[in-house]
């Protein structure tokens, strides 16, 4: 979120998330049980009736120039998170946080070419941000990668931090990441290596559809904060019988989510996602701001 829409910061927030004191006891002593993201994940599928979607997105390309399903999902899930928060909570340092950001740490290939590298890209966003504007951002993002590509061939700053490490001894490296690790684990990581990380993201998305194949459970990693993990499936037809008999074609795209399961209940969940359904079957919601900001007590 912008400079805003922050808080003030009180004893025990840190620069990235404020520390959410009022928990049920429940989910106090949680994250000392469950001590680790891996021991925490939920796995859950979703099939997502995109034939109205398609539609939609033809129709609106004319006004938001390169518009495609994967903004749109992006886009979904911003005004998501900006209205169901809890689910940009991290746990660290066994404490559970609110995010004070909104990011969505995208896979994409970081040229046209068969054999081109995969990259992350890290966009922030805004929760007020409209269907227009996240594609925008979306599309500067992978813009700048891909001309920092063709130009240097070393990629975003991201891919640079990655590289000037691959230079160092093994255990050096070692070193390096058990630092940033036990920084992080207590908020005083440096705020550079946050900004560049895409395992400080509110979600992480991969669309292995777009190779088509179908949706995977991915893992949450064990480092950063990243709480939730989205892989979009490739687009299907299934029949479908209704209720008078008649057999209907659905397009449909299959999407799996890996979830922390200690930053809030499985109900609050459910409704984020029956939020994220209600977006997909009313895309035309996204062309405006939302009504309503949510905010994590």
């Amino acid at each position: 979120m912008g400079e805003k829409n922050k808080r003030r910061r009180r004893f025990g927030d840190r620069y990235d998330g404020y520390r959410v004191k009022n928990l049920d006891p429940v989910f106090t002593v949680i994250p000392h049980i469950m001590r680790t993201r891996l021991d925490s994940q939920i796995f859950f599928e979703e099939q997502i009736d995109i034939s109205g979607l398609r539609k939609f997105i033809v129709e609106n390309r004319k006004d938001i120039p390169g518009l495609s399903m994967y903004h749109f999902f992006v886009a979904a899930l911003v005004r998501t998170v900006a209205q169901r928060p809890r689910v940009n909570r991290f746990v660290s340092g066994r404490k559970i946080f609110a995010r004070n950001y909104i990011r969505v740490s995208l896979t994409v290939k970081k040229s046209m070419h068969e054999d081109g590298e995969e990259g992350n890209l890290t966009p922030d966003f805004e929760p007020t941000d409209t269907l227009q504007d996240v594609t925008e951002k979306f599309n500067a993002a992978l813009a700048e990668v891909r001309a920092e590509e063709e130009a240097t061939a070393s990629g975003n700053d991201t891919d640079a931090i990655v590289k000037l490490l691959n230079y160092l001894p093994g255990f050096l490296i070692k070193f390096v990441v058990w630092a940033i690790r036990s920084l992080d684990s207590v908020g005083l990581m440096p705020k550079i290596i946050n900004k560049v990380s895409p395992f400080h993201s509110s979600v992480f998305v991969t669309n292995v559809g777009s190779i088509g194949l179908n949706p995977v459970y991915h893992h949450l990693y064990e480092f950063g904060t990243t709480s939730m993990f989205m892989a979009i499936g490739k687009k299907e037809i299934v029949n479908t019988l209704n209720r008078d008999g008649t057999l209907e074609h659905k397009h449909v795209i299959n999407m799996r989510f890996v979830l922390d399961e200690r930053i809030c209940d499985g109900y609050y969940f459910a409704s984020a996602i029956k939020l994220f359904k209600h977006y997909v079957k009313n895309p035309e919601l996204l062309l405006a701001p939302p009504d309503y900001i949510g905010e994590d007590a």
